[in-house]
């Protein structure tokens, strides 16, 4: 860790010690405040996140022994160092007892401190990154390949070498299926920050109030059920990436706090008003149209601003007609192999689910199989047999004519299914959210 990437309490009632620390550490580059008293120490921690104290052991009032009990309480991550004159070792082993990190003995050599304060840092920073693994080995995908050699994909992988290399926000757009995650992964493995875990959430999959809490954390009792206090995932992915998906779905009040997190890494747990600071990588994917968003009043304007510094925009599969076949392919695996007449049908149809459809499709045909090695049409959805012959390489289709063609296979999937949303969400390839919102737009009863 950077002097500058965590805050520093100093608290000691020497008048000169302290005013000296500070202008030291503060010349070293630390983000540092001071208290001379144990009262002013916990004052300060009500409204600022402090990652390492030094407390004095002796002081008027409260001991610093029952401060650093008070402050591990409500910081159980803090890492204290306490000083002590040189005939009370006694209470020094007593605060290494309740939680302290390590002590020094008065007169204390600045830049011994020093060094003891960044290795309280690196042992902090080390439990953070143990922390991130855990949550990148729960989330984690075995298949995060993309395959596609049409020239729109060529210009994706473009963009992600170039957009890589910046530590901005990224914001992935296209429609549900097209792979925006296998993006943001692509784009964190080749980042500076690879050595460091791609944490994940996906907005659509969590009512409003428990993704708040998910994103910011929240405080003991902050609301019911809420038995005991909870990072959030910004700062577990602090000094890493968050990679949050289905953006668009977030609310106006989480649009509101991410933006300040964006902007200056400050944020608060929920039930909470102490401020803390993180530094994150942000890159956000949605299958809305974020500009019209804004123009509708339902997205803030500042902050599809500050998320749309660095854009890719992934094409639908009807788009990449060359990459159909090498995706049922791969999808298929090596042990099975694909008749000419069923590689036609793919090549034709749309796949208005894109390639999260296709997959399904083909894992649908594989355990219908007759011989458990070869893949027939007739093994498909029938809507995907019915379907709508797709334009060739070259030609071009109207938005309204490719409109009227997912209303009729939507319409279709929505009634062959007797109405049942979560079975017609899956064949389609789609979240129920995104199947609510078709239905809702081609006037679908």
């Amino acid at each position: 860790m950077l002097p500058d990437s965590f805050n520093l309490l100093l608290v000691d009632d020497e008048d000169d010690f302290r005013e000296t620390a500070f202008s030291y550490f503060k010349k070293q580059g630390f983000r540092v405040d001071t208290a001379e008293d144990g009262e002013e120490a916990i004052n300060l921690s009500v409204n600022r996140h402090f990652d390492i104290a030094i407390v004095d052991i002796h002081m008027p009032g409260m001991s610093g022994i029952q401060l650093l009990e008070h402050l591990l309480k409500e910081n159980p991550n803090l890492k204290a160092i306490m000083l002590t004159g040189g005939g009370t070792i006694e209470n020094a082993v007593d605060s290494m007892k309740t939680g302290a990190f390590d002590f020094l003995t008065k007169p204390v050599k600045l830049s011994e401190l020093k060094d003891l304060i960044l290795r309280a840092a690196a042992q902090r920073e080390l439990e953070l990154e143990n922390k991130q693994l855990r949550v990148a080995l729960e989330q984690s995908d075995a298949s995060h390949e993309m395959i596609g050699d049409s020239p729109q994909m060529e210009q994706v992988y473009k963009l992600i070498d170039r957009t890589s290399k910046s530590d901005k926000p990224i914001l992935i757009q296209g429609e549900s299926g097209t792979g925006k995650e296998l993006v943001a992964r692509a784009i964190h493995r080749k980042s500076p920050l690879a050595d460091k875990p791609l944490v994940v959430v996906n907005c659509a999959a969590l009512p409003e109030t428990l993704l708040e809490s998910e994103l910011f954390g929240h405080e003991k009792g902050s609301f019911t059920g809420a038995t005991q206090a909870k990072e959030g995932l910004f700062e577990i992915a602090d000094g890493g990436t968050l990679f949050i998906d289905e953006f668009g779905e977030m609310t106006g009040a989480l649009q509101a706090k991410l933006l300040r997190v964006l902007e200056d890494g400050s944020m608060r747990r929920v039930g909470s008003v102490k401020e803390r600071h993180v530094k994150v990588r942000v890159i956000a994917a949605t299958n809305r149209d974020l500009q019209k968003e804004v123009s509708d009043g339902r997205f803030r304007e500042d902050l599809f601003y500050r998320i749309n510094v660095l854009t890719i925009q992934l094409p639908p599969l009807r788009d990449r007609p060359g990459d159909k076949v090498q995706l049922a392919q791969h999808f298929s695996g090596d042990d099975w192999s694909i008749t000419e007449p069923t590689l036609d049908v793919i090549q034709k149809y749309g796949w208005p689910g894109n390639v999260r459809q296709l997959a399904n499709a083909i894992e649908r045909a594989k355990i219908l199989s007759d011989d458990g090695c070869t893949i027939e049409s007739r093994d498909f959805p029938p809507d995907i047999m019915n379907g709508v012959v797709q334009p060739s390489h070259g030609e071009s289709v109207h938005s309204n004519e490719l409109d009227a063609i997912n209303k009729v296979h939507v319409e279709a999937t929505y009634l062959k299914f007797k109405k049942n949303k979560s079975v017609t969400a899956q064949a389609l390839g789609v979240s129920r959210r995104s199947l609510y919102r078709l239905l809702e737009k081609y006037e679908i009863e």
